[in-house]
């Protein structure tokens, strides 16, 4: 996630080194074993890190997965805040929208798995990213530019509702392709939910 202004201490070199020590682990792990890869366990004894050290890091597997996801996450965002349109400044909201819903969908299609990992870990593991509150507070703005008169909070929960990982991949599994979920959350977002 991008970094917040007064986010704490700097991180000392060597808990940095061990950081990046982990996480190349995890990854290395999940290139080969797919998501089972994401033992705890199993990445400190690829990272060569005592367990001790990968849970003071991280916790549980949500936050070693959220790790994992960082640099798509920083990519995703610097897309919709800054980017080129539609996704970016400079297209009308409606445009804006869809091209969120589709570039989130695409995110989903390439890292679902490790999403659900993140996002299910806890119950209330998805909301309390700043991830989530960016997203959220993105299409709050936009949904507030369509709709002026609409409860931009509100419909910005329940169009991210169904991107929920969880909820891609039961879709996925269950024979709905991508293009299918996208015209359908267009189809339910745009041109029936939005004025």
């Amino acid at each position: 996630m991008l970094p917040i202004a007064g986010a704490g201490t700097p991180e000392r070199a060597d808990a940095a080194r061990n950081r990046r020590k982990i996480v190349r682990a995890a990854a290395r792990l999940v290139a080969a074993k797919g998501i089972d890869g994401l033992a705890l366990d199993e990445v400190a004894a690829e990272a060569g890190v005592g367990i001790g050290t990968v849970y003071r890091r991280f916790p549980d597997k949500g936050s070693l997965a959220q790790a994992l996801l960082d640099e798509n996450e920083r990519e995703f965002q610097e897309a919709f805040i800054s980017g080129p349109p539609p996704l970016g400044p400079g297209a009308p909201p409606k445009q804006r929208l869809r091209a969120f819903l589709e570039a989130y969908v695409d995110r989903l299609e390439t890292h679902g798995e490790l999403l659900m990992v993140a996002e299910t870990e806890t119950p209330m593991a998805r909301f309390v990213t700043g991830a989530y509150r960016l997203h959220h507070s993105h299409l709050v703005a936009l949904i507030s530019e369509i709709d002026p008169d609409a409860d931009a909070h509100f419909r910005a929960d329940a169009i991210l509702a169904p991107l929920a990982a969880a909820q891609y991949i039961h879709q996925r599994r269950n024979g709905m392709t991508a293009e299918r979920i996208k015209a359908g959350l267009s189809d339910v977002y745009l041109a029936r939910g939005m004025r």
